[in-house]
């Protein structure tokens, strides 16, 4: 059984106003001190993040008390601090973001001016676990195409600046700016990649290798293939869908290596297509189909995704959750629909970003 880790960046809010609030080295300092030296969370690019990685875990069921106990535990440290957190991958209400003191994160500001200084957004990463960096990008090479489904199912951040983007996922939007963010080509081998890898931190436009922001690489810490392409999740369980559907992802692409099936050679500039597409609807419009790129119903592709993997998640014990899962976002929407529907029934950001906060621990 692969293992998978969850990595979700949070946003940091007053608990009553809902503004983004700079804290994040208080927060962690409470943090560690209630884990006794030793916690799961560390700092972002800006002040008013925080990030946690879950443990690899082999169970969805692990998965899941994993998200929901970190995600408790950032609350508890935040409301010492005089805030609290929300899983919004944008920030709803207007912000000047802060950037962290840390050395790394004040090169990044000065080498990347107002790219840098805007990106505060919230990711959900997702680590799969392989058997070597063949799999792996064996792996990439095979999924690249329903990577924007990903990101349609996660869509939670519809705001920006107090404004109503017409985005699902506006994060995405933001993220591409990166000179290194969004979909690759086939690359075909191991090698490869890593030619490729070191052609573009060769070039001095990125620091180093931690600056390959592709929609999924192979992770330079573990022995992972992460899946970087989708938003924040709102509710937990949509993390565990992600979680889930990514791992039948590789799983997938890892049987159909080894059976000698070659991967779709669908042009990057398409795949982009894609991605803007998954981006700008979410779950609430059409998407297109990675079988054909075509424009197909959101609900549609979704359940076309959940096919593709199916056999493997069958074999996991995770098909009839995921099916359940699926169906819960169809009904009641992705955290972008969510967000918008809060502000029609109370008039109000603030308001909607404080029930986002206290709908974050589930």
């Amino acid at each position: 059984m692969r293992t998978v880790g969850v990595e979700e960046e949070l946003l940091l809010v007053d608990a009553e106003s809902g503004e983004p609030q700079a804290l994040s080295t208080a927060v962690l300092a409470l943090a560690e001190r209630r884990a006794g030296g030793e916690s799961a969370f560390e700092s972002e690019l800006h002040d008013q993040q925080l990030e946690f990685a879950t443990r690899p875990c082999t169970t969805m069921t692990d998965i899941a008390d994993e998200i929901r106990r970190s995600r408790d535990e950032a609350a508890r440290s935040a409301a010492h601090a005089g805030a609290t957190v929300a899983a919004l991958a944008t920030s709803p209400l207007p912000v000047s973001p802060s950037i962290g003191e840390d050395e790394r994160y004040r090169w990044l500001a000065e080498r990347f001016g107002l790219t840098a200084q805007e990106q505060l957004t919230g990711g959900c990463h997702v680590h799969v676990s392989v058997d070597s960096d063949e799999e792996g990008v064996a792996v990439l090479d095979r999924m690249r195409a329903w990577l924007p489904v990903l990101l349609a199912l996660s869509a939670n951040s519809p705001f920006w600046q107090g404004q109503d983007t017409s985005y699902g996922s506006y994060r995405s939007r933001v993220w591409g700016r990166w000179p290194s963010a969004g979909p690759v080509e086939v690359f075909g081998s191991a090698d490869a990649y890593h030619e490729r890898v070191s052609a573009l931190v060769g070039t001095g436009v990125l620091r180093d290798e931690g600056m390959i922001y592709f929609d999924a690489r192979l992770s330079h810490r573990y022995p992972t293939v992460e899946i970087r392409v989708a938003d924040v999740c709102l509710d937990p369980a949509d993390t565990v869908l992600l979680a889930t559907l990514a791992r039948g992802l590789v799983e997938t692409a890892a049987r159909d290596w080894r059976s000698g099936r070659e991967p779709d050679p669908v042009a990057v500039s398409v795949l982009r297509m894609a991605a803007w597409q998954a981006g700008r609807s979410g779950m609430d419009g059409d998407l297109l189909d990675p079988r054909t790129m075509r424009p197909a119903p959101a609900a549609d592709v979704a359940r076309a995704l959940l096919a593709h993997v199916s056999d493997a998640l069958e074999e996991s014990g995770d098909l009839g959750s995921a099916e359940k899962a699926m169906r819960d976002v169809e009904a009641r929407g992705t955290g972008a629909r969510i967000q918008r529907d809060l502000l029609a029934s109370s008039g109000s950001l603030r308001t909607a970003v404080t029930e986002c906060a206290a709908r974050t621990r589930g």
